[in-house]
């Protein structure tokens, strides 16, 4: 009887394990000698209470190895979330990817029009909707910013129409250090309970440090907060190579390193064994048009190299990736988007932030995150690699074919072919030319526009049940209040 073999899974790898170290060292000499500014008071007593050297008059802090070194053994190596029912949705660990859309665009591209414009409500609820009912998305995100509300609660509105419209975690953040608090009393409306949700984490909040070497007063907080009650963080940073960072890859990892490191030492002294995930959006600066291209060759090579040197300390992997900087969902976005989400796959980011998303990460579109789905069904295929399934001896398959005349109608194949395959949704053309011609030349952006329109009018709802509706929209409410809006708008 044949020995089942264990399949490989193919992985990318930039760094050596004598540079990873290099970095690694590199990072903690600019902690200890260079430091981080910190401005959040809170987080400096912590850091100076656990024996960092303060700078008072700069706001600058300088940590330890040792330190360091505590806080990312006590740092949780492996972080679950679940989706509104309880269920586990996301397994962050060792190489396992996920993928969600990008998240805080602050445009998006109209169906209808093609031009870009400001979002609102009923652009969130549908963008919700969707990836309700696109299964290759584990997470759904606070993908863009809705203007129709006042900007003091712009943040937590996200928030409240995600959980309101689809049962998948969110990947979210603050804009505000009051935004905070009432988005976790939404997640505990949801959950039931504190307790419930630091057991079954349903967000993942955003902590985006400063380039160089900054921790705002409102990023700090955020961690201290995630921290306080289990809610995992994943870290942010964003060294721009040859602007805001050391013009070589290698220097912007450095920083992102240092930056990464001290957000660790902050979560895990505001309360130990805190989840948080090591992750970013780098770029590098494009000299001739003074712009920040995600989806420039070495913007990827950066994320999959510091995903290398997270993974290397221990920690679950985010990155945004699998984006594009297009204007338009063309060649230029298709081909950033292919490549970029590939890359993190065969590094083994856990969380892939993207979908969807082009113009510099500033413009979101659902119709290019149909299209990404089908990216992502293909990467998700693509990392599983060519795994071993001979339930008989391969040569019995071929005389079986001298008698069947055809592997199509063999039982091996019918049993084997749709896990073998990843079998497209109608967003890619697999048809024949002349099928095409005959039913109307569609480029992919028309097949996407049509599947939207489908799935919007008969794809599954989510509606959470009626009093955890009412909970949500009392919370909602009433901040809104507060800014003086008496009524939200229709969610549909």
């Amino acid at each position: 009887m044949l020995k089942m073999l264990e399949s490989v899974r193919p992985k990318i790898k930039f760094l050596s394990d004598e540079m990873v170290d290099k970095i690694i060292d590199e990072a903690i000499d600019v902690l200890k000698n260079v430091g981080v500014f910190v401005e959040n008071n809170d987080a400096v007593s912590l850091l100076g209470n656990a024996g960092a050297r303060i700078d008072s008059k700069k706001n600058k802090v300088f940590v330890n190895e040792s330190l360091v070194e505590d806080s990312l053994e006590s740092a949780q190596k492996r972080i679950t979330l679940y989706d509104a029912h309880g269920d586990i949705a996301m397994d962050l660990c060792g190489d396992n990817i996920h993928f969600d859309p990008g998240s805080a665009a602050i445009n998006i591209l109209d169906s209808e029009t093609g031009e870009i414009r400001k979002a609102e409500t009923g652009d969130f609820v549908k963008l919700a909707a969707l990836v309700e009912n696109l299964d290759n998305y584990a997470a759904q995100s606070t993908a863009f910013v809705c203007y129709d509300v006042p900007e003091e609660i712009a943040d937590r509105y996200r928030l409240y129409l995600a959980l309101l419209n689809c049962r998948k975690p969110v990947v979210t953040g603050t804009f505000r250090t009051d935004g905070f608090e009432v988005m976790k009393d939404m997640l505990v409306a949801v959950r039931g309970s504190e307790k419930a949700l630091r057991e079954k984490p349903l967000a993942i909040f955003d902590a985006c440090p400063s380039p160089p070497l900054k921790w705002s007063n409102l990023t700090t907080q955020t961690l201290i907060d995630c921290a306080k009650y289990g809610i995992p963080s994943e870290m942010v940073s964003m060294p721009l190579s040859g602007a805001t960072a050391p013009v070589t890859l290698v220097g912007s990892l450095v920083q992102h390193t240092a930056e990464c490191m001290i957000g660790v030492v902050i979560s895990q002294l505001a309360s130990k064994g805190a989840p948080i995930i090591w992750g970013g959006s780098p770029s590098i600066f494009d000299m001739k048009k003074g712009t920040t291209p995600m989806g420039a060759i070495e913007t990827m090579m950066i994320d999959s190299s510091y995903s290398q040197i997270g993974k290397y300390l221990g920690l679950p992997i985010h990155a945004y990736m699998g984006l594009s900087d297009s204007k338009a969902i063309d060649a230029q976005a298709g081909l950033e988007t292919g490549m970029s989400a590939m890359m993190a796959a065969l590094a083994g980011v856990n969380v892939i932030s993207g979908a969807g998303m082009m113009d510099f990460e500033s413009l979101q579109s659902l119709e290019k995150l149909v299209i990404d789905h089908e990216i992502a069904g293909m990467t998700l295929r693509l990392v599983r690699g060519v795994e071993c399934k001979f339930d008989v001896p391969t040569i019995d398959l071929f005389r079986e074919f001298e008698t069947a005349g055809s592997f199509l109608s063999m039982a091996h194949t019918l049993k084997h072919f749709r896990n073998e395959f990843f079998i497209p949704g109608p967003t890619i053309d697999r048809s024949a030319s002349s099928e095409w011609l005959e039913t109307g030349r569609k480029t992919s952006f028309d097949r996407a526009k049509e599947q939207v329109k489908k799935i919007l009018k008969k794809g599954k709802r989510y509606s959470p049940p009626e009093d955890m509706k009412k909970k949500l929209h009392k919370i909602m409410s009433e901040n809104a209040k507060m800014f003086g809006m008496d009524k939200l708008p229709e969610t549909g």
